[in-house]
């Protein structure tokens, strides 16, 4: 496989910022805001060599990442509202998505185009749903079922089951409705810390868990914290990963399947603005005249 051919394919982006420095274990407790550990201050990678090379595409293809899909509390704060997107809102980003022609697509057609130049159909948009709140399948599949839209879930083993997540069958049910499962580790420490067992505990064993869960291969990994490391690709290479995507940080020229980028839709904001960041984001991704190019 020709890795330049690769990395001159797509693009991705991300510049969501996260706030409130956070790198201690996540606590899983009945309060939803106690999860907000788990994004808070991404740090920047420092582990791999990440290219300054223009990225040339046709139109970056959007990556969209969200957490929680509920209303606001008096108990959340500014920074804790960034990952958390009103239910009305919620709803009229999926609604804009549709009314402005966006078809989602799933990680096996993105690979496939990165590879080969596979088919995407018009406007192709990628919906990630991170650390399975339960919120994502009673309030978010309902209206992705309206604008015939999957999405991937990376889902936390830890959690399963608890108050507040999803429980086993639902994420049975997800993947049974042809929506994508992934892995993101077991209790979402960062993979750049692992030493040891780490990787048995926090990789194998849970994408052994999913898997026995849907019946279904489990391919696709999220980074907790948005990081990543050399170590880390080649343990996801050993235990059968496709791909892995990050948050922040530029796609990796040596890796640019295990370093997809997404874009974290902020809770403040309204379908509108979403719409015009991803619009912003394919206009600064034009053609470079006089490079190679593969047409969507």
């Amino acid at each position: 496989m020709n890795r330049v051919w690769l990395f001159l394919i797509i693009s991705f982006f991300a510049f969501s910022g996260c706030e409130n420095s956070s790198e201690q274990p996540v606590k899983y407790t009945d309060s939803p805001a106690d999860t907000f550990a788990c994004c808070k201050n991404i740090p920047v990678n420092t582990d791999s060599a990440i290219s300054s090379d223009p990225i040339v595409t046709t139109g970056a293809i959007p990556v969209l990442c969200y957490h929680q899909i509920r209303d606001w509390t008096s108990r959340d704060t500014k920074s804790d509202r960034v990952y958390i997107m009103p239910v009305a809102t919620f709803k009229e980003q999926m609604q804009m998505l549709h009314d402005s022609g966006y078809h989602t697509i799933l990680p096996d057609q993105l690979i496939a185009y990165m590879e080969n130049g596979g088919p995407l159909p018009s406007r192709p948009v990628l919906l990630t749903f991170d650390d399975a709140d339960e919120s994502q399948y009673t309030v978010a599949l309902p209206e992705l079922d309206k604008a015939g839209f999957k999405g991937v879930f990376f889902i936390m083993t830890v959690v399963l089951g608890h108050p507040n997540y999803m429980g086993k069958e639902q994420v049975k049910d997800l993947a049974a409705q042809g929506h994508i499962i992934g892995c993101h580790t077991w209790d979402h420490h960062m993979v750049t810390k692992y030493t040891g067992d780490d990787w048995v505990k926090q990789i194998e064993k849970p994408k052994a868990e999913l898997e026995q869960i849907t019946g279904m291969p489990v391919r696709y990994f999220a980074y907790p914290y948005g990081l990543w490391n050399d170590e880390a690709v080649q343990q996801l290479r050993k235990y059968g990963f496709t791909a892995a995507f990050q948050l922040t940080g530029k796609q990796d020229k040596s890796e640019p399947l295990f370093t997809i980028t997404r874009q974290i839709v902020d809770g403040n904001w309204s379908a509108a603005r979403m719409l015009k960041v991803i619009y912003r984001k394919e206009e600064e991704k034009k053609p470079v005249a006089g490079r190679p190019l593969s047409g969507l």
